[in-house]
This record gives structure tokens, C-alpha cells and sequence, in this order.
């Protein structure tokens, strides 16, 4: 796997196969948003029904590779040829080929999106262990955007696999110090844990969940303690922006919105352009 991680940066052959690559993830990360959650429901019933004694009704397996892929309305099995990325949408002009039931343009899109961000990696980090590392990162962030998006949960098996790979990362070396990275991982948890027992105590409301917190702590070990001003603020001027257009397209106020999504942004921005970002406030202060 050695000449893997020597492949060079800004190189056309690298990107496309990052693109190439970014694509055949996105179709899975669409399994694995569909899916997890559903596994998730099940170990949770599984789980009460053991502290109680109850018995469940017998289900069929259901896992990230079982059952095959199916049509969600006519329960047709998707054939191979009908789920190569984008191009199946586009050739059944977004249609089941049996039932002809529109398909979500959200497939293509985070297939295309997952490969956009590959190609991106590949052409800036070339074939390095930071660009498998930033690729891996890519994943989990995306497929926990989706899952927050649609069910207001962020898994603490997915937020985990952040947090301990930023740990990992740092502990190899890669990105910032370990020391820096344990502290950004505590100061993330710790801050939001404070504004979250602060708001309940004002308000008698949660105005966050825990995963939230989990979050945090996980871009803290990636980035380190000095950026996660930046990850919040962000996080929280895009949550006020887009909470705001929402409520108002949605004619409903009070209803509570996902910030999972929101720290995603703010945490990638850090990632890419935290230092910067920083830098330009350092100086704008003490101009």
C-alpha cells in the first residue's frame, strides 16, 4: 500500500480517480443514511424488550448489505445496472424503471457530492494518509449531516468514530498535537454541555441534544481548542440564517431544527480555513 500514499498532488489522473472513487462511497453513504437509522430503531426495541422480559415478533435480517436494494414503493430489487452512481438516475430520468415512481434527486446528489469532495482531497492532498484521512472524515460528517437532517439524531457510534480518529491522527502525528487535540476534544464537549444546562435552567427547554455536544468534542480532536470559536460562531450564524428563511417558508414557528448540520458546516470551514479566519478577526481587533 506504499505507493498508495505517493501518488502526487494536483495530478488530473488522481483526481478523476478520486472522483471516481467519491462516487462509489456516495452510493454506499446512501445505504448507510437510509439504513442506520432503521438498525438503530431495532437494536433500541431489541434492547427494551430485554430489560422487560418481552418477547419480539420475528423480523427478517436487516443490515447495510441485507436485504438487496428496492424500489420503496413497488418493492421491485434494484438491478446492478439501474445503481451505478448518477448515471442510473439519469438514464431512468429519475424514475423507477418498474413502477415509474419518482426517485429523490438526493441520491445523485450525494453521490456527486461525495465525489466532488474526493476529487478535491485527491487533487490538494494527493495520495497521503492525510488525504485517506480526510476522506474517511468526509464520509461520517456527511452521512451524520443526512441522518441529523431527517431524524434529529446524531449516532453516537458514527460521532465516536470521529472523535477517536481525530484522537488517532493527532496521536500519529497528522494533524495537530495530541495534547492540543484531547483538550479541543474536552473544551467541544464541556462548552456546549454548559450552554445546554444554561438554557434548560432559563428556559425549562433542551435546546440541544447530546450528540450535538459529541460532536464538538469530535472536531475539537481533529482541529484543536483554538479553533472551536470558530466552529461554533460559524455553526451558529448558519443556524440563525437558515433557521429564520425556514420558519419563515414553513409558516411555523417554535418547531426545533437539527444543529448537527449546522456544526458540520462550522466544523469543515475550521478545517479548511479556520486559521485564517482567526487570523483576520486577531487583526481586525487590534487594528
Amino acid at each position: 500500500m506504499e505507493w498508495i500514499t505517493q501518488l502526487p498532488t494536483h495530478n488530473v489522473w488522481v483526481t478523476t480517480s478520486g472522483l471516481l472513487l467519491g462516487l462509489i462511497i456516495g452510493s454506499f453513504l446512501n445505504v448507510v443514511i437510509g439504513r442506520f437509522p432503521v438498525m438503530l430503531q431495532r437494536q433500541w426495541q431489541q434492547e427494551c424488550a430485554n430489560l422487560t422480559g418481552t418477547e419480539l415478533t420475528a423480523q427478517e435480517p436487516y443490515n447495510l448489505a441485507v436485504p438487496r436494494s428496492q424500489c420503496p414503493q413497488c418493492q421491485q430489487p434494484i438491478a446492478w445496472y439501474d445503481n451505478i452512481p448518477v448515471i442510473s438516475w439519469l438514464s431512468l430520468k429519475a424514475r423507477c424503471r418498474h413502477c415509474h415512481m419518482p426517485i429523490t434527486i438526493r441520491y445523485p446528489f450525494i453521490e456527486l457530492a461525495t465525489g466532488i469532495i474526493f476529487a478535491l482531497i485527491a487533487w490538494y492532498c494527493g495520495g497521503t494518509v492525510t488525504a485517506l484521512a480526510y476522506g474517511w472524515l468526509a464520509s461520517l460528517l456527511i452521512v451524520l449531516f443526512f441522518i441529523d437532517l431527517d431524524h434529529m439524531l446524531l449516532p453516537d457510534q458514527l460521532n465516536y468514530l470521529v472523535l477517536w480518529s481525530g484522537l488517532a491522527l493527532a496521536w500519529a502525528g497528522y494533524s495537530v498535537p495530541l495534547a492540543d487535540a484531547v483538550l479541543g476534544a474536552m473544551l467541544g464537549y464541556g462548552s456546549l454541555w454548559i450552554v445546554f444546562w444554561a438554557y434548560k435552567l432559563l428556559t425549562g427547554k433542551d435546546g440541544m441534544g447530546y450528540g450535538d455536544f459529541k460532536l464538538l468534542a469530535a472536531f475539537g480532536a481533529w482541529h484543536g481548542a483554538q479553533l472551536l470559536p470558530v466552529t461554533v460562531v460559524v455553526a451558529a450564524v448558519c443556524g440563525a440564517v437558515i433557521g429564520v428563511i425556514w420558519q419563515r417558508a414553513k409558516q411555523s414557528h417554535g418547531q426545533p431544527i437539527p444543529f448537527g448540520p449546522f456544526l458540520i458546516i462550522g466544523g469543515t470551514i475550521s478545517l479548511l480555513w479556520g486559521n485564517q479566519l482567526l487570523g483576520m478577526y486577531i487583526n481586525w481587533v487590534l487594528r
